[in-house]
């Protein structure tokens, strides 16, 4: 019960965010260019309180799930009447242009200045991220090893786009679940071209080749009066090896594991310098446990203002064409739809980002709200996209549509809407179901 009222406020303040910051956009502009607001309220529904101030009622209203605003005239199923004075359908194409897109562009710029403040707090970040893809590890039975791939390995390209980092490498496999994709690597002085067939795991059907980069072990937390401690583990101490052998993350836990009541020694790098600490794994149940989390090797980045202001632009950059390489990918079937979160999955993914902290969260409220400023320039008549879209061929033919011609395009638009977002929630759902879609299936 704790974790469902935790997901529903999580969801509730992410979202809620997300859609405010989204409406302020439309609001603060239309007031710029002199369209009246006649509404302006946080939440949707009944009308709780709030307080009038010139035309706009400021309100508070009972679902708390974002917000909305309304302008004077703005409803293209009224029936034709006299134009006012700041009356949205009487304003010029290009005003009611910016005050459409300006919502969008505050989601983007919301995500441009959450990033920037996170950069200047500074974060851990995984060093594997910014290094060159050379393999250090494989996987037993993978599709890296099927297709004969080696340790040493520099992957320097995937379907014909270069990989810079394994940054690059992850999103080329993770977004090509089940196919195969053609691998260009270096092997001593030799350039290969090599095909491998990628697998789906987890619920989302990522793309999963079996290989990563040489990722040691570093030490987060410490529990209190385990073998960790007692052995003098620390955090943000790096695991170089255990036993003399170099240990890669993912094989540390079933090392442990194997070895409840062993002595192990453990090489460690804590700032620069290198020690042997001996650690001998508790028994609980049938497997050896330490009493440390752990993370991949990170590094602590932290810029002054400019230079966070560039590294948010390059990585909101870098995001946005993901999102229009996933959007192709689903297009020609080269992605699965499970890769799609809708309502229940942003619910989830907010509550582990508010369980992790301020930073977590503020971070995941950054990358949604870019998703949901580019998803809504997307031409779909009942979203802003599809508004803008008219204001612009009305502005190629230099006419306004009639009132019937926009309303067919509202009612189209608002079916392809409700059937997105029925699609969006069942899939959600399917997720997790045993069978996925066949488990709706009765027969």
């Amino acid at each position: 019960m704790g974790s469902l009222i935790g997901t529903i406020f999580a969801f509730i303040l992410v979202f809620g965010i997300l859609v405010f910051a989204h409406e302020c956009g439309h609001f603060f502009m239309a007031k710029l260019v002199g369209i009246k607001v006649e509404v302006f309220s946080f939440g949707f529904g009944k009308r709780l309180f709030g307080y009038k101030k010139g035309e706009t009622d400021y309100r508070i209203s009972l679902i708390p799930m974002g917000g909305y605003v309304k302008f004077l005239g703005e409803d293209v199923f009224e029936k034709k009447r006299e134009m006012q004075p700041g009356d949205f359908q009487a304003a010029k194409r290009w005003q009611r242009f910016l005050v459409m897109v300006m919502g969008a562009v505050m989601n983007i710029v919301l995500a441009l200045v959450l990033m920037t403040y996170i950069n200047m707090v500074g974060v851990n970040v995984p060093e594997i991220q910014e290094q060159v893809p050379v393999i250090g590890w494989i996987e037993q039975g993978s599709p890296a090893e099927k297709a004969e791939l080696q340790i040493g390995d520099e992957i320097l390209s995937i379907n014909k786009k270069q990989t810079v980092t394994w940054s690059d490498v992850e999103i080329a496999v993770g977004t090509k679940p089940k196919r195969t994709i053609h691998l260009k690597i270096k092997r001593g002085e030799s350039i290969l071209d090599v095909d491998l067939l990628t697998e789906a795991k987890t619920r989302y059907e990522m793309g999963y080749a079996g290989f990563s980069g040489k990722v040691l072990v570093q030490v987060n937390m410490v529990t209190a009066n385990s073998p960790a401690e007692k052995a003098g583990l620390q955090p943000n101490d790096v695991i170089l090896a255990i036993n003399g052998k170099e240990i890669h993350i993912k094989e540390f836990v079933k090392i442990l594991e194997a070895n409840p009541g062993n002595e192990l020694d453990f090489l460690i790098d804590r700032k620069g310098e290198q020690l042997h600490l001996k650690v001998t794994p508790k028994r609980e149940g049938k497997v050896g446990k330490i009493g440390v989390y752990h993370i991949e090797k990170s590094k602590f980045k932290k810029f002054g203002f400019f230079a966070a202001v560039a590294e948010s632009y390059n990585y909101n950059k870098k995001l946005v064409f993901l999102v229009f390489s996933t959007i192709r990918a689903l297009a020609t079937g080269e992605a699965s739809t499970k890769q799609l979160a809708g309502p229940i999955d942003i619910a989830n993914f907010s509550y582990m980002a508010l369980r992790m902290g301020f930073l977590a969260l503020i971070s995941w409220i950054a990358f949604i709200s870019l998703q949901l400023g580019i998803i809504n320039l997307f031409p779909i008549p009942v979203l802003d996209g599809g508004q803008i879209l008219v204001l612009t061929l009305e502005g190629i033919f230099r006419r306004d549509f009639s009132l019937k011609v926009k309303q067919v395009i509202m009612q189209i638009g608002f079916a392809i809407f409700i059937f997105l977002i029925v699609f969006i929630i069942l899939n959600d759902i399917v997720k997790r179901l045993p069978n996925g879609w066949s488990s709706l299936i009765p027969f």
